[in-house]
């Protein structure tokens, strides 16, 4: 298969280009790496490295476009959140398969999310937009209570805070806007202006792996969340599938995110949902044209052993997927917490923790003497916990057991 080129947009910082590489080496693709920064990868030759502007997928298009006038591109792939617009704008340039620029764009505005969602009648909470020049204060008086505040466009619960009073509301309102003026933050246009305040929603939250093709969603993997995330922050730990909900359930889960997929004008690609689910049934929280983040995918396996990226490839080029059905077993991941602000000095436990029954690696992402940012302003983890079992209670117990060997020094 070799001689057929595949665009991979990979951010300096992200989790996933390991992952995404190996799977390129693996179908024996000619692999090109676009960055928004002169890239390091020391796997690939010069002319397979691309600097692009992530931040702006009109300018990035065109010059991916131009690049590949004399090496034409079979497939691109964007890996996360900030690169799934810039490759369905190329793509789009390119006549690649992909879900349209615009539906992509639209994942990636909360605001303009929500509405969409909102006039197809998917079941999402009541939201309002409000400028960050705005006086909190006034604010405060038009949102009822509890609410959740949040940026329109970052990810991975960064900047997502419930307020249950005004006084709440006015110091999320103010710490929001201080993370968006952050050096770290890169956000333009609305996101750079506005906020969004929605109702809280109660009840279990569970996040959806899919596959979309032809407008057709293929459920990969639908992870239960066993620990409650009611605020006022919501770091997400650990994740297991497959879900103990009962069948119905899953069903009206599975047809709610087709039918937000379908009110965005999502066809073809992954994506990430996070739904609620109570008594007036599943609500729809995000829908991400990726997909999932971190180093999460590494719980999911496909027909003998095919990787999620894998999958995610094949479905770029056009190449056949033998099945989309995952392994029996249950697995599942615990992405392990910051606790506290400070400077990573030490790491123990690691050895005791692999050694737990079902535990299939600890992977430490941080490293020592990093600056260690817990939510609502930071977005890392401090490494992933996976496991595998024959039940999704046994891969939940033995998540928890390894994560109780770990203790981490932060100066």
């Amino acid at each position: 298969m070799g001689g057929t080129r595949l665009l991979l947009l990979l951010p300096t910082r992200t989790y996933r280009t390991e992952d995404f590489i190996d799977a390129a080496r693996a179908l024996g693709v000619d692999l090109v790496c676009a960055s928004e920064k002169p890239s390091t990868l020391e796997e690939l030759a010069p002319d397979s490295l691309l600097t692009l502007d992530f931040a702006d997928p009109t300018a990035a298009a065109a010059r991916a476009v131009d690049w590949s006038t004399e090496r034409p591109l079979a497939a691109v792939v964007g890996v996360d959140d900030v690169t799934a617009p810039v490759a369905a704008a190329i793509a789009e340039r390119l006549g690649l398969r992909a879900s349209a620029a615009a539906a992509v764009g639209a994942t990636r505005d909360k605001y303009q999310m929500r509405q969409c969602l909102a006039a197809a009648g998917v079941p999402v909470p009541r939201f309002r937009r409000i400028a960050l020049d705005e006086t909190p204060l006034r604010a405060s008086r038009g949102v009822e209570y509890p609410c959740v505040l949040k940026p329109l466009a970052l990810s991975a619960s960064r900047g997502v805070i419930r307020a249950n009073n005004a006084d709440q509301f006015i110091a999320a309102f103010a710490r929001i806007r201080a993370l968006l003026q952050r050096d770290d933050v890169t956000v333009a246009g609305d996101a750079a202006r506005y906020l969004l305040a929605e109702e809280y929603v109660p009840g279990l939250e569970v996040a959806l792996e899919g596959l979309l093709t032809g407008g057709a969603l293929h459920t990969l993997a639908l992870f239960d969340k066993p620990d409650p995330l009611e605020g006022p922050f919501f770091e997400e730990t650990i994740y297991v599938t497959p879900s103990r909900l009962p069948p119905a359930i899953q069903d009206a889960l599975r047809s709610t995110t087709a039918a937000a997929c379908g009110a965005l004008g999502l066809t073809e690609g992954p994506v990430h949902a996070e739904l609620r689910l109570n008594d007036d049934g599943p609500w729809v929280l995000e829908v991400a044209a990726r997909s999932i983040g971190g180093l999460c995918s590494r719980t999911l396996r496909f027909g003998t052993g095919m990787t999620l990226e894998e999958i995610i490839l094949r479905h770029a080029l056009g190449w056949p997927i033998a099945t989309l059905e995952r392994e029996r077993r249950a697995a599942g991941v615990m992405m392990i917490p910051i606790p506290r602000a400070g400077r990573l000095d030490g790491v123990r436990g690691v050895g005791d923790a692999k050694a737990v029954p079902g535990i299939e690696d600890v992977v430490i992402s941080a490293h020592l003497g990093q600056a260690l940012v817990p939510l609502p302003e930071g977005w890392q983890y401090l490494g992933f916990i996976f496991a595998r079992g024959d039940t999704p209670g046994g891969v939940e117990d033995a998540l928890r057991i390894a994560h109780a060997q770990l203790s981490f020094e932060i100066g």
